[in-house]
């Protein structure tokens, strides 16, 4: 029998590293994420949480979710209640989102875990069901219970022989404030408090690390995922954003943005490592000495 997430059926999947929950009717998204044997979830749950649209409420859940980006209202927020399909694959599930009648894009998350370590192999699809091009790409939104701290990789080295271009950029969002104390800007990482403030704080960057992470007492999530950088992406060529309000931290990347043909689809995919680590570091310092002796690129 399924379980339960706040009256919504779950099915999961476990090995010795991980237990991993997700909607059996709804979505796709994922809910739940254990380390091992514990019991307390790395992922935000936001049962209460929704946004009216024309189409009925979209409700956030929390968890893992695949969206299609440029974000736009209503065409985002179609409501996922219902109709999903749950396909057993080699080594994991496939989750089949109905096509969403308004904009002829179908939804699929495919869940594997890794048989040897603590992390989840993710590769998201959407396709063009309907009659005409579609412009969009693939989005990737992973929430957080507040109390940690989002970690950004940025580029130092310079990109051409003499150092005279530009290496990197920052894209900030309406509602955020260069003054936010949640956001802490350093050479090698930028870093993103998840504290409960208004306004909201987003932003952005081309992320060419290919990595991001949201470190929290007593674990450190590390998402991995593609980035060829000579690409095109949304938001002022964004392929990563980093969002925290007064409820939850979002982790998010997003795929290549461009034309899908009737019938076409696009895919991205993301590694989530999870490690164990006993606090938070209380210096910046202390987060740079963390990351490097995870032998992450910086």
């Amino acid at each position: 029998m399924p379980g339960d997430f706040f009256g919504l059926p779950i099915f999961n999947l476990t090995n010795p590293y991980v237990r991993l929950e997700y909607l059996a009717e709804a979505g796709p998204r994922i809910v739940r994420l254990f380390l091992g044997d514990s019991d307390h979830n790395i992922l935000a749950e936001m049962p209460e949480i929704t946004w009216g649209t024309p189409y009925g409420d979209y409700w956030i859940r929390g968890g893992h979710r695949l969206w299609h980006a440029p974000e736009a209202f209503p065409r985002t927020y179609i409501p996922d209640n219902d109709g999903l399909v749950v396909e057993n694959i080699e080594g994991g599930v496939r989750l089949i989102q109905p096509t969403e009648v308004e904009t002829g894009i179908g939804k699929s998350i495919e869940i594997r875990l890794s048989g040897d370590r603590p992390a989840v192999h993710l590769r998201h699809e959407l396709k063009n069901n309907g009659p005409t091009p579609v412009t969009l790409a693939p989005w990737a939104i992973t929430q957080f219970p507040l109390g940690g701290v989002v970690i950004m990789p940025q580029q130092i080295d310079p990109l051409d022989e003499t150092g005279r271009l530009p290496n990197r950029h920052l894209v900030l969002w309406p509602y955020t404030r260069w003054q936010d104390p949640r956001l802490e800007l350093h050479d090698d990482f930028i870093l993103l408090h998840g504290n409960a403030q208004r306004p909201p704080c987003k932003v952005g960057y081309l992320n060419r690390q290919g990595w991001s992470g949201y470190l929290r007492s007593g674990f450190f999530f590390l998402k991995r995922f593609d980035a060829p950088v000579s690409e095109s992406y949304p938001d002022y060529g964004c392929n990563t954003e980093f969002y925290c309000n007064h409820q939850f931290v979002e982790v998010e990347s997003l795929g290549t943005l461009g034309e899908i043909a009737p019938g076409q689809a696009v895919h991205h995919t993301e590694t989530w490592e999870i490690y164990h680590t006993p606090a938070i570091p209380e210096s910046y310092e202390g987060v740079l000495a963390l990351v490097k002796s995870l032998n992450l690129e910086i």
